[in-house]
């Protein structure tokens, strides 16, 4: 802890120190921990074996409950709740004066409905701050925060601390699925776009196997007997929800697929709806 006048002196002649000596990543580093160094801040320095997520979990759960002072800015909402306050039938005035509704019940006042009496951010009034003394309610935590977090020269906001493997595996497959899209709509194959090509392009040669009475294969038979009679696709399915066969399950896949080419053009797979159907039929030929 300390003043941030001196902080950002010593972090600044530490960064002009590494630049003279050729050091730029490090004097680079420096100059990032200076744009930390804002209000009441202080720097906490761990091993690199120590698990920052714990740390921050520790240092966050130590908070202390204090009364609301007048003139601070409220950290929090503040809401008085309905029900007896133990304020004998002289106060009346008092709550009157800021806008809470009461009623006076076995000698004391009662609050009729919960009052938001103080909004987060604004400053905590004089009367306000009494009337929480009255009541006898500390509404207020204060503690330490961890706002950002320095790794190897890296800096980033503590949230990130908060992301679990679901966060970053969404976020991973939602940005697969965006260079794909991107990738069909410009015709520029990658390992993300390829298999829905494939995928279209098969799905391009049964339209037209369909189209064609002289030529055929094995899986195109099928589709055209699906086509005839629908009722055999039901009745190739297991009845009791359990899964077929390697090979029945392919040819379930394969069955499948020509039905959407019929009621609609191939259009990226997946990722139809990032192109326009003449760009994916262009595509996939």
């Amino acid at each position: 802890m300390g003043k941030n006048t001196i902080i950002r002196k010593v972090l600044s002649v530490r960064a002009e120190n590494l630049e003279v000596e050729g050091k730029l990543k490090a004097a680079a580093n420096a100059k990032n921990m200076v744009e930390m160094a804002v209000g009441n801040s202080g720097f906490v320095f761990i091993p690199k074996t120590e698990d920052v997520a714990s740390l921050r979990d520790e240092i966050t759960g130590n908070q202390v409950q204090t009364a609301a002072k007048a003139g601070v800015m409220a950290p929090s909402d503040v809401i008085v709740p309905a029900g007896p306050t133990g304020q004998d039938p002289s106060t009346t005035s008092f709550f009157q004066a800021l806008d809470i509704p009461t009623k006076i019940n076995r000698g004391q006042v009662e609050i009729v409905s919960d009052v938001h009496l103080i909004k987060k951010g604004e400053k905590v009034g004089r009367s306000a701050a009494e009337l929480l003394v009255k009541l006898n309610i500390k509404p207020f935590y204060y503690g330490l925060t961890v706002e950002t977090v320095y790794d190897n020269g890296d800096v980033y906001p503590s949230a990130v601390l908060d992301l679990s493997d679901g966060d970053i595996a969404a976020s991973f497959t939602r940005a697969c699925r965006e260079v794909a899209a991107l990738c069909l709509s410009l015709n520029y194959p990658t390992a993300a776009s390829v298999p829905h090509s494939i995928m279209d392009a098969y799905k391009n040669i049964l339209a037209v196997g369909l189209g064609c009475e002289s030529y055929s294969w094995e899986n195109l038979v099928k589709v055209k007997e699906i086509l005839k009679d629908p009722s055999k696709f039901a009745a190739a399915a297991p009845a009791s929800g359990a899964p077929a066969s390697g090979t029945t399950a392919a040819a379930a896949v394969v069955e499948e697929e020509p039905e959407e080419e019929e009621s609609s053009a191939a259009a990226g797979g997946m990722f139809g709806g990032s192109a326009s159907d003449s760009d994916s039929d262009d595509d996939s030929s």
